[in-house]
C-alpha cells in the first residue's frame, strides 16, 4: 500500500511514463523488446513488424528511452534495445499498490 501520496517529482516521473505507453505503437515496441529471448533486440528486427517508416519506429523508441523504459547501445550500423527491468518493476509496484489501496477502500 501506498505509504503517502505522491510528490511532484514522482507524480512527474509517473506522467512520462504513462504518456509514453499512452501510443500504440509505442506499448507494441515495448511488448516486443520485453519479449525478446536474450533480452534484446535489434531495430532492424523491429521495424518490420510495423507499416511504419523507419524514422517514425526511431521517434517512438526515442520517446521510450525518454521515459525510462528502455536503453541502447550501437552496434556497427545496428542500434540494439533492451527493456530497463527497475523502471518496469516501478510502475508495476505503484500500479498493485494503487488497486490494493483501491480494493480496500
Amino acid at each position: 500500500m501506498l505509504t503517502a501520496p505522491l510528490d511532484e517529482d514522482q507524480a512527474a516521473d509517473l506522467a512520462k511514463i504513462f504518456k509514453a505507453l499512452g501510443d500504440p505503437v509505442r506499448l507494441r515496441l515495448l511488448s516486443l523488446i520485453a519479449s525478446r529471448a536474450g533480452g534484446e533486440v535489434c531495430v532492424c528486427d523491429l521495424t518490420p513488424a510495423f507499416e511504419l517508416s523507419q524514422p517514425t519506429i526511431s521517434h517512438h523508441l526515442k520517446l521510450l528511452r525518454q521515459a525510462g523504459l528502455i536503453d541502447c547501445e550501437r552496434r556497427g550500423t545496428w542500434v540494439y534495445y533492451w527493456v530497463l527491468t527497475d523502471t518496469l518493476d516501478q510502475l508495476s509496484t505503484f500500479l498493485t499498490t494503487t488497486h490494493k489501496a483501491e480494493a480496500t477502500a
